[in-house]
């Protein structure tokens, strides 16, 4: 019995080897068979093979997946009138728009709508969008989910879209298709739960980044509008390079925390409080602040508003995701004491000399002797009180709107009532000082392109000995496009500066001894 088993089991052997070898030849073969395809076969005839493949596979059912579709049409129902836009349908093709790739596809559309830049120039934006019959992937938690456009299989296919407002092209031209998403069967939660809130969110990101911004001003209670360009972004802002960053930092966690907010109980909202001299820049870092968020500006005089109500309903009218800014509030209100409110009301009077950080005078302004502000405007008496102020900006109004930032803007910090300087109310001190060497370097780059120079040395402990505004520095460099003429005109307007200030104490002592022998001789003889 033992031969004839050992004769058995060499057969099996020989049998499973021979398979072996055929398996390999047989893989050897198809992976020449298929290099010689991609070098002999068009394209397109492969691509007809492959599709004749899955079409085959799907009648007979080989390897077939449970899949799901989901259809987002431009509009709920088609026929019904008057039917509401539907929110998925822009948000999807605004977010397939900035993933799509032209050098990856074979056939995409494109339109190209009128645009302005930051500085205010005519520019042009592209668009891309999926045409009918286009499909395109997308992987989401390694889950991959297919993006189809089709045309709508009822009305005859295709309707005339409603232009967007504004009269700007909307992507897709003026067909209206729909887009179809595919995904497994398995993974249904994923798409519904996670996936649309993902395409939601992405697609408002996009919107916020490339939207043209506003500046709003207000009239009793109403906000007008107008484009806002201001160029001022904070890579060219002239402060302290650490300051900067603390800045930009506070303003990235603030926008991504609205789940936090939401959580603790509290408006989504934030307060930033910027003070100093006249010239350093405030009104521009508002301007940096609104182009590196992508907020609209609203810009509220309180000049303009007779009465607490009115700021209820301006607040009403605010957006969401914008930037409400009183600048000069030291001017603006009297806001001294709270018991002020108990008197006459808060008095209101016209602003200050702008805080562009680049338009002021060179001279930085007389200040008193006693270095205290000067009293604040007393006429043009309205019905705002202090206390109407901090419902405002604090209250149960405040919560009428969300991701919102409030900006004070004030040449006196120690004019203002405490109450409208706390946590919570203004919850970032920023103080924008005199030009120091670090800001003036950012100047020297933005006006000539050089980050050195021969008489930056110089310059340099000049400025360690002075006190000049960005504003001043920036008026000198703008007087020449020449980088040695305008360095060399700084320096010296420098040098001037601190030769009034060495001058100043001797001048002061000389005055009061001639003010003391003038009044001896006028003294009557004994």
């Amino acid at each position: 019995m033992e031969p004839m088993e050992a004769a058995v089991g060499g057969k099996a052997v020989d049998a499973y080897r021979k398979a072996l070898a055929t398996a390999a030849s047989a893989a050897a073969y198809a992976v020449m068979a298929r290099s010689m395809a991609r070098e002999l076969l068009p394209e397109e005839l492969r691509a007809a093979a492959r599709w004749a493949a899955s079409a085959l596979g799907a009648r007979v059912g080989w390897g077939q997946r449970d899949r799901r579709t989901l259809v987002v049409r431009s509009q709920p129902s088609s026929t019904g009138a008057g039917g509401e836009d539907n929110l998925l349908f822009e948000a999807a093709r605004t977010y397939l728009a900035s993933r799509l790739d032209p050098r990856a596809m074979r056939r995409l559309g494109v339109t190209l709508a009128r645009a302005r830049d930051d500085a205010g120039r005519a520019s042009w934006r592209r668009l891309l969008f999926l045409e009918p019959g286009g499909s395109t992937f997308d992987d989401f938690e390694g889950v991959r989910f297919t993006w189809t456009c089709v045309e709508p299989t009822s009305g005859g296919g295709g309707t005339k879209k409603k232009a967007k407002k504004g009269g700007e092209p909307s992507a897709g031209g003026d067909r209206d298709f729909a887009l179809e998403l595919s995904f497994d069967a398995q993974h249904t939660d994923v798409a519904m739960d996670r996936y649309v809130p993902f395409v939601m969110d992405a697609a408002e990101e996009v919107q916020q980044r490339e939207r043209a911004l506003k500046i709003c001003m207000n009239e009793g209670r109403i906000w007008y509008s107008m484009s806002h360009h201001h160029p001022a972004t904070f890579d060219t802002l002239a402060m302290d390079p650490a300051l900067k960053r603390s800045i930009v930092a506070d303003l990235d966690l603030f926008k991504s925390r609205r789940d936090h907010y939401r959580r603790v109980g509290k408006a989504w909202k934030r307060g930033y409080l910027l003070y100093g001299p006249p010239g350093t820049g405030k009104s521009s870092l508002v301007a940096a602040m609104a182009n590196h968020l992508r907020y609209n500006l609203f810009d509220l005089d309180l000049s303009h508003v007779q009465l607490n109500t009115s700021l209820q309903w301006l607040l009403l009218g605010m957006s969401d995701k914008s930037i409400l800014v009183i600048e000069d509030i030291d001017c603006c209100c009297d806001a001294m004491s709270r018991t002020d409110d108990k008197a006459p009301p808060v008095r209101t009077g016209g602003r200050t000399t702008g805080d562009d950080g680049g338009h002021d005078d060179i001279d930085d302004g007389p200040t008193s002797d006693s270095g205290t502000a000067p009293p604040p405007n007393k006429s043009n008496s309205n019905q705002v009180t202090l206390s109407g102020l901090l419902n405002f900006i604090d209250g149960l109004w405040s919560t009428s709107g969300e991701e919102r930032i409030i900006v004070f803007t004030t040449n006196y910090k120690d004019r203002l009532d405490p109450a409208l300087l706390r946590p919570g109310r203004m919850d970032m001190h920023i103080y924008m000082g005199y030009c120091g060497w670090e800001a003036f370097k950012t100047l020297a780059h933005n006006y000539f392109l050089v980050d050195d120079h021969p008489l930056f040395p110089e310059i340099q402990e000049l400025l360690s000995q002075v006190e000049v505004t960005p504003a001043a520095v920036t008026e000198m460099l703008l007087r020449s496009n020449n980088a040695d003429v305008a360095l060399r005109g700084l320096m010296e307007f420098l040098e001037e500066k601190n030769k009034k200030k060495q001058a100043m104490p001797t001048e002061g002592k000389q005055s009061e001894e001639e003010a003391g022998k003038e009044a001896a001789s006028r003294e009557p003889s004994k």
